[in-house]
């Protein structure tokens, strides 16, 4: 009985120990990737605005080539809305929204997890012009985890789990456009 007390009073102080810790560990994260694309900037920035087109090049849309896909509204314009439902526990279920457009330079998505977990962060696209054949294209992640989930952000290494998921995103939209 006593070896069940002290059992239970270390998980007790394991588990205040890391609730005390998320306290004061970061809740946000950054993800940014970039490519150079040898097409004009219009070219480039024309095709990445509509939502649909990120099923060409995006690493998740080729992860199930079967999942249920829905769009509203009009899209390549604030408001349109993908949403996706997918067997695939990589996939799951979820949405992306245009929240903003400042033509030619950037758009701006919400992302709304359901499934396997629930979450919503923000994304974003930027587009430069380098010169009259070369686009420089940035594609980023802001990411939350409130408390006491942050805690996992002290073992976990987010930019490392999702940075090459954007970088074959980022090269299949390179070769698309480039071919």
């Amino acid at each position: 009985m006593k070896i069940l007390k002290i059992v239970a009073v270390l998980f007790g102080l394991m588990i205040a120990v890391v609730l005390i810790v998320g306290l004061f560990s970061p809740k946000d994260y950054h993800i940014l990737r970039e490519v150079i694309i040898e097409r004009p900037h219009q070219e480039v920035y024309d095709y990445v605005k509509f939502l649909k087109n990120h099923d060409n090049f995006s690493k998740w849309a080729s992860m199930d080539p079967n999942m249920k896909k829905e769009y509203k509204g009009t899209d390549g314009t604030v408001g349109f809305i993908s949403s996706w439902e997918s067997e695939n526990k990589n996939v799951g279920k979820g949405e992306q929204e245009i929240i903003a457009i400042e033509e030619g330079k950037r758009i701006d998505y919400q992302l709304r997890f359901f499934e396997p977990f629930e979450s919503s962060d923000k994304a974003f696209m930027t587009f430069e012009s380098l010169n009259a054949y070369q686009t420089k294209v940035q594609w980023g992640f802001d990411g939350h985890m409130g408390f006491p989930m942050n805690t996992l952000l002290l073992f976990m290494n987010m930019e490392k789990m999702i940075k090459d998921d954007f970088e074959t995103g980022l090269n299949n939209l390179k070769s698309i456009l480039e071919n």
